[in-house]
């Protein structure tokens, strides 16, 4: 059974991560209005189809006004969500009977499922609020959140203990680490889901300027009311370009303070450290060189889904770093 819930553990990994990308690929390629109702579309649990024309009751969209391909985008996600959350519930259930024989089995599937219900409600109020900036954002946190735990639980699987640093503040960093790369997250998927990506088109500097910030009163207000459509944006231009530059600000920061990271990482004496802070320089040169590409190209399709997938991938390295600089004995988490 223990192997069972380890193998398990391993797929629902994975599958998170095809979760996240296509997501991204789903909101990028503006078809999270591609259903007007949730959970089905268009009254259906399936897109609907060109020879049978459906139409959702109270709805002011005909049948005439879908897009096929949106739709279908938005289902197939729907569906490979849906798929994550029963096999985190499945896994929370395998966990539950192994800890009634073994009372230190991991806890970390009965974390994942509150999680994973919430995302689903996030989900939801992403199509019935209408892509709202802050219920997008935190539904893309919430789907990294998922994939972070989900790696804690594969590693916590392949290594039962973990190694005790010599340095604790080591950890103490890595864990700041983290907080500024999902500070950064947060910001991209701001500036994503305000349409806010192509408001500067040159580097490094903006429209000419180092730091257009001229309305960054109007830029972050986290709730707008009820109501309000937010697909293509609603902000002004200005706004937008306050909230490129600050994304970009955080990008200098979050690579100031990993490059001293990995600095930091490298001095340590364990190889295993060593080798995780090569990777999140690594993660971290991928990252910029995504997020340099998406400016300079115009937002291509698959390398912005890659500045998604590019996002993961560091907060992994950075959850493996603290796994490794953990007292844990082979019982935690």
């Amino acid at each position: 059974m223990s192997s069972l819930c380890k193998n398990l553990g391993l797929v629902l990994l994975l599958l998170a991560v095809v979760v996240i990308l296509y997501g991204a690929y789903v909101r990028l390629t503006d078809a999270g209005l591609g259903c007007p109702d949730w959970p089905g579309c268009y009254g259906q649990l399936t897109a609907p189809s060109p020879d049978k024309p459906t139409v959702v009751e109270d709805s002011p969209l005909v049948f005439d006004a879908v897009e096929i391909g949106k739709a279908w985008r938005e289902m197939i996600h729907r569906y490979l969500a849906s798929a994550l959350g029963f096999g985190i519930l499945v896994l929370a259930l395998l966990t539950w009977t192994v800890r009634r024989k073994n009372r230190y089995s991991s806890k970390v599937p009965y974390i994942l499922l509150p999680l994973v219900v919430f995302q689903g409600v996030l989900g939801m109020w992403t199509v019935t609020l209408l892509l709202k900036p802050l219920v997008v954002t935190a539904h893309l946190l919430g789907g990294l959140a998922t994939l972070s735990i989900l790696y804690w639980y594969f590693l916590s699987c392949r290594y039962a203990v973990a190694v005790v640093p010599q340095d604790k503040k080591l950890n103490i960093l890595a864990w700041f680490g983290l907080f500024i790369v999902v500070s950064q997250v947060f910001l991209g998927g701001w500036t994503s889901t305000n349409y806010a990506a192509l408001a500067c088109t040159e580097l490094p500097r903006c429209h000419g300027l180092w730091l257009p910030l001229e309305q960054l009163d109007s830029a972050f207000v986290l709730w707008r009311g009820l109501g309000v459509n937010y697909e293509f944006g609603v902000l002004d231009t200005p706004a937008r370009v306050s909230i490129h530059v600050v994304h970009r600000i955080g990008a200098v920061v979050v690579t100031l303070f990993l490059g001293f990271l990995v600095w930091r990482t490298l001095r340590c004496e364990l190889s295993q450290v060593r080798k995780i802070g090569l990777a999140i320089g690594s993660a971290l040169l991928l990252q910029l060189s995504l997020g340099i590409a998406n400016v300079l190209g115009g937002l291509p399709i698959f390398v912005a889904v890659g500045h998604n997938g590019g996002a993961g991938l560091l907060l992994l390295t950075i959850v493996s770093l603290i796994y490794f600089t953990s007292r844990r004995d082979a019982h935690g988490l």
